[in-house]
């Protein structure tokens, strides 16, 4: 198998914002450590939970900088680097790489509809210019862009190319690239409902911003899929169901910083256009969690 870094759960932090919207860098710390003591097996600054988009270049590279001093390699490191162009991509990559990282995840960001060999130039062009491992993230929810299997499988023969998550929701993919490549893909799921079901599809991980919530209830759902015990992992993932499909609805920047809030943690502000759960919404999220820690 090619070079993979991670496995197991890998947890994605919110980026804060103080009351003028601008990054809040000690509280990011914070939030990082808690990550890393929580018992994640990877931290991925700068995805979709960390609104990646909503960052400046400077701000991107301070997260960078700040999550990799913070995590001081305890545990790996994925970082988002995503740009509407290649050489951004390519810039940020590089950065990350320099600074510490493990590994980079890339999903294609677009404007105008791409097709597949452009997607495919952007990302050997950036393999190129990096040595270390690429995860390739579809997420057309998202981004905009939905990379099919088969191009996920073209994907694969750029040699830094090592890793897949998918974000679709459909756990099809997850099996045809099994089927496909064997043991050769390292795919991981970004679609949190479906996390039992692509761990039985021999997903090596789940990327998820659960942990800043509920860790115990993630890892243990890891620990048992890993062990064998199938009823167990089962009792386990429908008892944080709830909640996992209420982060995804109601958007995971929003809903990690309320739950933090709930929790009694600071979690920081948003920055506009984002704007925080409306009190109903605070109030169900509030009754799942409740449930789930008492």
């Amino acid at each position: 198998m090619k070079n993979v870094p991670f496995k197991g759960i890998i947890a994605y932090p919110i980026t804060p914002f103080d009351e003028n919207e601008k990054v809040d860098i000690p509280l990011f710390r914070k939030l990082t450590e808690r990550l890393v003591r929580s018992g994640s097996h990877g931290i991925a600054p700068l995805g979709s939970t960390g609104v990646m988009p909503y960052l400046s270049d400077e701000e991107k590279e301070s997260i960078t900088e700040t999550a990799l001093q913070q995590v001081n390699r305890r545990i790996p490191t994925l970082v988002g680097v995503s740009n509407l162009t290649t050489e951004r991509t390519i810039h940020h990559a590089q950065f990350a790489e320099k600074a510490g990282a493990d590994a980079v995840m890339i999903i294609p960001m677009s404007y105008w509809k791409l097709t597949d060999d452009e997607i495919f130039a952007h990302y050997d062009a950036v393999a190129r210019k990096i040595s270390i491992p690429i995860m390739a993230y579809n997420n057309p929810a998202t981004s905009g862009v939905d990379m099919t299997p088969v191009l996920l499988k073209r994907l694969l023969e750029i040699p830094n190319v090592t890793m897949i998550k998918e974000s679709t929701g459909d756990i099809q993919r997850m099996h045809y690239l099994k089927k496909e490549l064997g043991e050769e893909v390292a795919f991981y799921n970004g679609s949190n409902p479906l996390a039992l079901a692509a761990f039985s599809a021999g997903a090596k991980g789940w990327c998820t911003a659960a942990p800043n919530l509920i860790p115990k209830l993630n890892i243990d759902l890891y620990k048992a899929v890993e062990e064998g015990n199938l009823e167990q992992a089962k009792n386990i993932f429908y008892k944080q169901f709830d909640l996992l499909k209420f982060m995804v609805n109601k958007g995971l920047p929003r809903a990690v910083k309320a739950g933090l809030t709930i929790l009694g943690e600071e979690g920081g502000n948003l920055r506009s256009p984002l704007k925080p759960l409306t009190e109903k919404e605070a109030g169900e999220l509030k009754s799942i969690i409740t449930r789930l820690t008492n």
